[in-house]
């Protein structure tokens, strides 16, 4: 399949016996989206580190890259970089599964904290020179021309957006005929082209199987993202995460809101074997509920090295390390300089985002990570008062988390009611008769709330009042 490409193709309050004593379980990563890409993001001062991981499928002979970038790149701007970088990263910021065990009311017990490259020959001269000229033909000037790793790399600029168009075509780039409809705001605002294909004869000796990274540095007061030339052949929408690092607190978008996504929620233990799922529909449900068109935080952690503290709650494994920070461009953290990181998660389509994303440095550090949590009921004899009352409010409790499941994700919950009806059986005859059965909010086929009958009953007696009202003035 080939694709053109830019950035990508362009609650319930939890009891804890001590803090930070829950146990990972799982964890809902940047593969869950089918077509989605990361890049990672360094802004400081007015500088930009940038690096791009691409999704991209099919032959690698017909990948295609371009990025807008405000200057002429020189060689030393510009390399490749391990894919283990964002596996890190993305592993350790995910959105996660956590789960908490209830002490036993009739049999107290203790609770313990679990918790190189070498430029390439140049190309022919007489090759060259016939594709400056038509370069020139078209508008097209070639700023610079590097070799990094397994790809060739341009620096263009350009008068009109058909003739770039046109000249990259011409010259093996595989972008669709519909390129110039957003290459064109870049030129009118006199913006470079960072251009890529891949060299198969270097990849294949270097025993590249995927492509790897690229990371772009540059200054410049514009801190940005341009996602609209990854929307040139696409006609759905499109994941992005970005993983930013600032040396002062979160990143967030100007143009459009960062918000949360909803975060420690007590949810079914059923979940735990469908968590993928869940999240991406939890996902799905929130993106809807802000008009589609705003940028979601998933995580905002101080990670310096000498943080003397916890980085997440519980973590899904060990921290990335100083070096991996420097590799995404955030070198400073080798020093002890303080180190921010936000992740934020982009669902971005030509209807609702048709602007650019624009960042800015803010001097917010609230930690904040999505999470969701298990709570797995006390074992053993419960036959104690105490016993029975802990049980009295599990039984609540787990209807309070079939309501959060129904809310967070518009899962259909009438059939689960059993998961909260088994607790009945374990408390005494004389307490379960005195207890009053709550109920589930009504729930359409497809997971429609009750808001929705609410709704139509409301207008129904409204019609209704007015019928009656016109015939009482009839009749006077």
């Amino acid at each position: 399949m080939k694709r053109f490409l830019l950035i990508p193709a362009l609650a319930l309050f939890v009891q804890h016996a001590s803090a930070f004593c829950g146990f990972y379980v799982a964890k809902a990563d940047a593969k869950l989206f089918n077509d989605r890409s990361e890049v990672i993001l360094v802004r400081d001062g007015q500088r930009t580190i940038l690096t791009m991981s691409n999704d991209f499928k099919g032959n690698v002979k017909d990948f295609a890259m371009v990025v807008p970038v405000p200057v002429v790149l020189q060689r030393d701007d510009i390399k490749v970089v391990e894919r283990r970088v964002f596996d890190a990263l993305d592993a350790y910021s995910a959105p996660r599964l956590v789960e908490y065990y209830d002490e036993n009311p009739c049999q107290p017990m203790i609770l313990m904290d679990a918790v190189q490259e070498t430029a390439a020959p140049m190309a022919n001269g007489m090759v060259r020179q016939r594709m400056e000229r038509e370069a020139k033909d078209k508008g097209v000037t070639i700023e610079a021309r590097y070799t990094v790793g397994e790809y060739d790399i341009l620096i263009l600029s350009a008068t009109e957006s058909v003739g770039l168009k046109d000249w990259l075509i011409a010259n093996g780039y595989r972008i669709p005929e519909t390129a110039h409809e957003v290459l064109d705001p870049y030129i009118r605002s006199n913006l470079k082209f960072f251009v890529v294909k891949v060299d198969m004869a270097r990849m294949e000796p270097g025993g590249y199987n995927l492509l790897r990274p690229l990371q772009i540095r540059f200054d410049s007061h514009k801190f940005m993202l341009p996602i609209r030339p990854g929307m040139a052949n696409s006609n759905g929408s499109q994941d992005m995460i970005v993983h930013a690092f600032t040396r002062t607190g979160r990143v967030e978008c100007v143009i459009y809101r960062t918000v949360k996504v909803p975060t420690d929620r007590n949810i079914p233990l059923f979940v735990k074997q469908r968590f993928g799922a869940f999240y991406k529909d939890l996902f799905a449900r929130a993106h809807r509920r802000e008009g589609r068109n705003a940028v979601l935080l998933e995580y905002a952690w101080t990670v310096t090295p000498s943080f003397n503290g916890m980085k997440c709650d519980p973590c899904v494994g060990p921290p990335p390390m100083p070096r991996e920070f420097a590799l995404a461009g955030a070198d400073w953290g080798q020093q002890g300089g303080n180190t921010f990181y936000t992740r934020l998660h982009v669902r971005y389509g030509r209807d609702r985002f048709p602007q650019d994303l624009v960042f800015q440095v803010t001097p917010n550090t609230e930690h904040f990570q999505a999470r969701y949590v298990l709570t797995h009921p006390a074992q053993g004899d419960l036959t104690c008062s105490e016993g029975q009352d802990y049980l009295e409010n599990l039984y609540y409790r787990r209807h309070r988390e079939l309501e959060e499941l129904n809310a967070l994700t518009g899962w259909d919950i009438e059939k689960h009611r059993a998961y909260a009806n088994e607790v009945k059986g374990r408390l005494s005859p004389e307490k379960r008769n005195r207890m009053e059965a709550p109920g589930l909010p009504f729930t359409w086929p497809g997971g429609t709330q009750g808001p929705m009958l609410i709704a139509l009953v409301a207008a129904v007696l409204l019609l209704l009042s007015s019928l009656a009202f016109r015939k009482r003035i009839r009749t006077a």
